[in-house]
């Protein structure tokens, strides 16, 4: 059984799975930083932007294994 990959169609142009997963990704940490700076996310952490940064790919494996 094989697995079909819903393509993005922009303009004409086949887009691949996986920049969606990037987007949409991209899209959920931005809402989300909002909430992070309030729970004071980046007095947690020495490097804040390494841990927003693996947030980001967390969210994308995510995406990934689920769709």
């Amino acid at each position: 059984m094989a697995h079909t990959f819903p393509e993005l169609i922009i303009g004409g142009v086949l887009v691949a799975p996986f920049v969606t997963y990037l987007m949409t990704a991209l899209v959920v940490v931005i809402v989300l930083r909002p909430l992070l700076h309030f729970v004071g996310f980046e007095k947690m952490f020495s490097n804040a932007s390494v841990a927003e940064l693996s947030l980001y790919v967390a969210i994308l494996s995510l995406l990934v294994l689920l769709f």
